[in-house]
């Protein structure tokens, strides 16, 4: 059985395993330096759907699917879907799995969701509650940019922090047994804020949540950052990876070499305009399920940190003057 490990980690006994991961993202995202790595790329922003919020849950149901073929699995033998995105009320991955006919809990951690549902998950599979879990985030940038920010018809200049939301989608699906990595340990994050309000600043609203759930990962297990071959973010862009790094050394931490993020691998933010990296849901989703599974895969990975990483933003509240708190989740993906 799962036990706890200094203030907040939790050791899980049974080890639950990554079968397979699937992702599914935009025309700009498969322009990428991780284009190869996607299992499809849509052209269409509409997906083939009427509105920017049904596509994004296209891509969701489609991803969920793709990731059970690959895994060997049916609907049928998945105990609960895991599943958030950015839009209210989680419309996105609601409406996706609306016919599955499995068992279905929504999760809002903003951009935090695909490591936090992966915690949930693990948990569930550890205690015995769910032999099969899937895990599923996404987003899309449409959908994003006119709830959180402004109307894409507005023509608003974007600021040197501003982050491109990603259109995409990813699953992964977790068993009790099989072939694939392991998630050995999960840290869960609290709930941090600087006094960060601009919305379009998410890497400094989320940066120091990151520190926080890191170091005290580190402190909890004893490890120290070259026990890991990736410390992984997401999505904190380029600005946000600077100020992480920036508050773990007056942590006495250095990241090193290890440290990446998935709000800077998805685009080439010199040639693809993207100012400060990326953000989403379906950032960290699609860059874990596609191209960090596969590194595992070929044996380029033998122990990561997964930490995505969520600005908890609500408009109503950041224009009645509200600061914007940042969480962040940690688990420990091993070969």
């Amino acid at each position: 059985m799962a036990k706890r490990l200094g203030q907040q980690t939790i050791v899980l006994d049974k080890q639950p395993i990554v079968l397979a991961g699937a992702a599914i993202v935009g025309r700009k995202e498969g322009d990428g330096p991780l284009a190869k790595y996607f299992d499809e790329v849509v052209d269409d922003e509409y997906a083939g759907e009427k509105t920017f919020e049904a596509a994004e849950s296209r891509l969701m149901r489609d991803a969920f699917i793709k990731a059970l073929e690959k895994s060997g699995k049916a609907a049928k033998d998945i105990n609960v879907i895991l599943s958030g995105d950015l839009l209210n009320q989680c419309t996105a991955a609601s409406y996706a799995f609306r016919d599955s006919d499995t068992p279905y809990l929504g999760l809002f951690g903003a951009c935090s969701t695909m490591s936090e549902s992966m915690l949930i998950g693990s948990i569930l599979i550890d205690s015995g509650a769910a032999d099969y879990v899937a895990c599923a985030a996404s987003s899309h940038f449409c959908s994003a940019e006119r709830q959180f920010r402004f109307p894409l018809e507005y023509g608003s200049q974007r600021t040197p922090t501003a982050q491109w939301t990603v259109t995409g989608a990813g699953t992964v699906i977790l068993g009790k047994d099989g072939q694939g990595p392991r998630i050995t340990c999960v840290t869960p994050g609290k709930i941090i804020d600087e006094g960060i309000k601009d919305a379009n600043n998410m890497g400094a609203a989320m940066s120091p949540a990151a520190c926080d759930t890191i170091v005290q990962h580190l402190q909890d297990t004893g490890r120290s950052v070259d026990d890991y071959d990736l410390i992984l973010t997401g999505d904190l862009g380029s600005f946000g990876s600077a100020m992480l790094r920036e508050l773990t050394v007056r942590n006495h931490i250095d990241l090193k070499s290890k440290h990446n993020d998935c709000g800077m691998m998805i685009f080439d933010l010199a040639r693809q305009g993207v100012d400060c990296g990326e953000s989403g849901c379906g950032c960290s989703a699609a860059v874990f399920s596609a191209y960090i599974l596969e590194q595992f895969r070929l044996g380029l990975l033998k122990r990561i940190l997964f930490i995505a990483t969520g600005a908890l933003l609500s408009p109503t509240r950041t224009q009645q003057g509200e600061t914007i708190p940042g969480i962040a989740h940690a688990v420990c993906v091993e070969a």
